[in-house]
């Protein structure tokens, strides 16, 4: 594995462990899909039943499919990306194919076996790069591929915590038959470090990721051949990037990781991405381990943010405060059926503020909200699939409450969905 050593030659300096990444604003592209901001106060006297700003059944494939190839003389054709919804707008880039004996709770096994020892491969004896591999939570993401057509992701891991940084995966299964007999999952891992004082991540890179993943799947002895690469098949040299005011406040050791230019940085610093991915022929499959898993934390809020619904213009911010709890549940049986629920509460309290302002001043009167979100999951060894991710958010404030509501379902088999209601201040009664 001497590709690892050349991609992570800081990585023996860091122990991100103590990683203190200084106060700065949440401003990701995580942190906008308004995912722990505001939310459900109470359902009396508010209207829930708004009518959709978007509704989609799936039914149209995204632009920019690419084929790859499966082996035995045979191709798939799959979006090289994953979504938040069903509307094709790409979030992440899939950057691992699995092919042969490659079930997603069978990859999950293997990866969840292995120990934190890494240091063979030039990691260090610290965190994240000795932690194990364990479920997490994260928001539920699509992908798609011809024939079959859209999936979730069911299995989300992580090696580290949610923060302060992670490496976070998630798994699809696509339902098609490879060149071997084995089955195709596609996978989309980066590396990224939670926003102080939010519950958002800002995404760091992608081939450290790719790279972190290689290395495990090495390591469980599964693969019948060396890890290869695709062509290109999405956004190269670089695909999102990190805004400055938080690149230009990260510890020098972990620009070094990723491979970023010298800070003070002006304007954004693009995401590097040579645009293939990596693929494993998996010639042996883990056991499966029945058994429950569960985990369980509370963040604090306490960060001046862009306000997340209904805003008026890049100077529109809220000052955020309160205890965000996380919970999940994953549980696999002793035929290898897989399900999940993930749950995240708390009441938050939200003041206008005036960013132009050092500190930021208080523009307005603070309101409470709560946020409460869903989601539930499985994967069955006959090979259907089912996930559901619901959001809402109800800010309550003089003179109406904003509204946002979202609920996603991707099923096989069965009919696929995202609706997404938005309100701005809808008058109490």
């Amino acid at each position: 594995m001497d590709t690892i050593r050349r991609l992570l030659p800081q990585a023996r300096l860091l122990a991100l462990a103590l990683l203190v990444l200084v106060s700065i604003p949440a401003c990701s592209r995580d942190a906008e899909k308004a995912q722990t901001i505001t939310g459900s106060l109470t359902d009396n006297g508010i209207d829930l039943n708004a009518p959709a700003t978007l509704d989609q059944d799936g039914s149209v494939p995204p632009a920019g499919l690419v084929p790859i190839d499966i082996g035995g003389g045979k191709a798939a054709t799959i979006w090289p990306y994953t979504g938040e919804s069903l509307n094709g707008v790409p979030s992440d880039p899939i950057n691992l194919i699995f092919l042969g004996k490659a079930d997603p709770v069978r990859i999950r096994a293997a990866l969840l076996a292995l120990d934190g020892d890494r240091t063979a491969y030039g990691l260090p004896d610290a965190p994240p790069f000795n932690s194990r591999w364990s479920d997490c939570q994260g928001d539920v993401q699509t992908a798609y591929t011809d024939g079959p057509g859209w999936s979730g992701s069911v299995i989300q891991l992580q090696l580290g915590s949610y923060g302060p940084v992670r490496t976070h995966l998630r798994l699809f299964r696509t339902g098609i038959a490879d060149g071997s007999g084995g089955v195709v999952t596609l996978g989309a891992a980066h590396f990224e470090a939670l926003i102080p004082g939010t519950t958002s991540h800002q995404v760091l890179s992608w081939e450290v990721a790719q790279q972190i993943v290689t290395v495990d799947l090495a390591r469980t002895g599964l693969l019948g051949a060396a890890p290869a690469l695709t062509g290109p098949i999405n956004a190269a040299p670089s695909f999102r990037d990190i805004p400055d005011f938080i690149y230009n406040q990260l510890p020098a050791e972990l620009i070094g990781l990723i491979g970023g230019p010298a800070p003070p940085i002006q304007g954004s610093v693009p995401l590097a991405s040579d645009g293939r991915a990596a693929v494993f022929q998996l010639a042996g499959e883990a056991p499966i381990q029945a058994g429950t898993s569960t985990d369980a934390f509370t963040l604090d809020f306490h960060q001046a943010i862009p306000k997340p619904l209904c805003s008026d213009g890049p100077f529109d911010w809220v000052y955020v405060t309160g205890p965000v709890e996380f919970n999940r549940t994953s549980t696999v049986d002793a035929t290898g059926r897989y399900d999940f629920e993930a749950r995240v509460s708390g009441k938050l309290t939200v003041t206008p503020v005036d960013i132009t302002t050092n500190p930021p001043t208080p523009v307005g009167a603070p309101f409470t909200a709560n946020i409460s979100d869903l989601q539930q999951g499985n994967l069955d060894p006959t090979g259907s699939q089912l996930v559901t991710a619901r959001v809402k958010r109800i800010g309550p404030q003089n003179g109406g409450a904003e509204l946002l509501m979202s609920s996603l379902k991707v099923a096989s088999p069965g009919p696929d969905s995202y609706r997404l209601s938005e309100q701005c201040l809808q008058p109490l009664p």
